[in-house]
């Protein structure tokens, strides 16, 4: 058994459009509760601010609590799970890649920083004004989505440039000018995680990726250290942890299948593999699932 992806279409109300879609957050879960109930992944883009509720979300087997004022931001493959503990309220919008470049010729999803790099965390905490801006922003979007008026593709761009504007400024907030990454080092790193997602059951070394990005190995090193504060190899074996967390925990594989299905070349090297980065054995992890 697979992680299920979802894809925008199954989430469809207005045919208009069919690479966005916008939503009261309370409603969307009640509509597609048979969808979302389980652990699953999109094909898509997602935002959701959170203006009540309480409870957990798990993406990538990181626990994130809700709470007002929490926003999320979810890319293309990363799996997740709500889990409420008061009735949340607030409002979701998702798009497609094509949506955004489409729309936007001069600048591209991942120069912002929530969707930058899967290292950046998902999730931004906003103060009470800040919440109540970023609330009527939500619900003015929500709105336009929802009736048929002049100019509305126009208008919806606009104001989700607005929304994402917004909370760019607000998640970098603290971050000092020094410490924001330099525009050819993002995009070694962008095109470097995309490599090690295609590339990583077979290709496990520093050196493939390097020579895939016309780069010595020494720089692209240097690029992950200052941009991440991480080695390459830590990238690699993360992304190949987080895969085996995912098999380990969503499919109907034994063990030895995984290690298998990972290329390693026995269960033993795979358990002391898995045990090295997260404490626990494989078995141990997938009892707790």
């Amino acid at each position: 058994m697979k992680i299920p992806v979802l894809k925008i279409n199954q989430f469809q109300k207005i045919k208009t459009f069919n690479d966005l879609y916008v939503n009261d957050f309370l409603n969307h879960i009640q509509i597609n509760k048979d969808l979302i109930t389980k652990p699953h992944s999109h094909n898509f883009y997602l935002c959701v601010l959170f203006t009540k509720g309480t409870g957990t979300h798990e993406i990538d087997f990181n626990s994130y609590s809700i709470s007002p004022g929490k926003v999320f931001f979810l890319k293309p493959g990363q799996t997740h799970a709500w889990k409420f503990d008061t009735n949340p309220e607030g409002y979701i919008f998702f798009h497609t890649q094509d949506f955004y470049d489409l729309n936007f010729l001069s600048h591209a999803l991942e120069n912002f920083p929530f969707y930058y790099s899967y290292q950046n965390p998902p999730t931004l905490k906003l103060d009470a004004m800040q919440t109540l801006d970023l609330n009527t922003k939500f619900e003015v979007l929500y709105n336009e989505y929802s009736n048929n008026n002049l100019l509305k593709e126009l208008k919806l761009i606009t104001i989700i440039s607005s929304i994402y504007i917004d909370l760019t400024r607000a998640y970098t907030a603290n971050v000092k000018p020094e410490n924001l990454i330099t525009s050819s080092y993002s995009k070694i790193l962008e095109q470097l995680e995309i490599l090690i997602n295609q590339n990583f059951y077979t290709q496990k070394l520093p050196n493939f990726y390097a020579n895939k990005l016309n780069i010595t190995t020494k720089h692209l090193n240097r690029v992950v250290k200052q941009t991440l504060n991480k080695t390459t190899s830590q990238l690699i074996s993360e992304r190949i942890l987080l895969e085996a967390k995912r098999l380990i925990a969503h499919s109907k594989s034994n063990l030895t299948e995984i290690a298998d299905t990972l290329e390693f070349s026995d269960y033993a090297y795979f358990s002391k593999f898995f045990k090295s980065k997260t404490g626990i054995t494989p078995m141990a992890f997938k009892k707790q699932y």
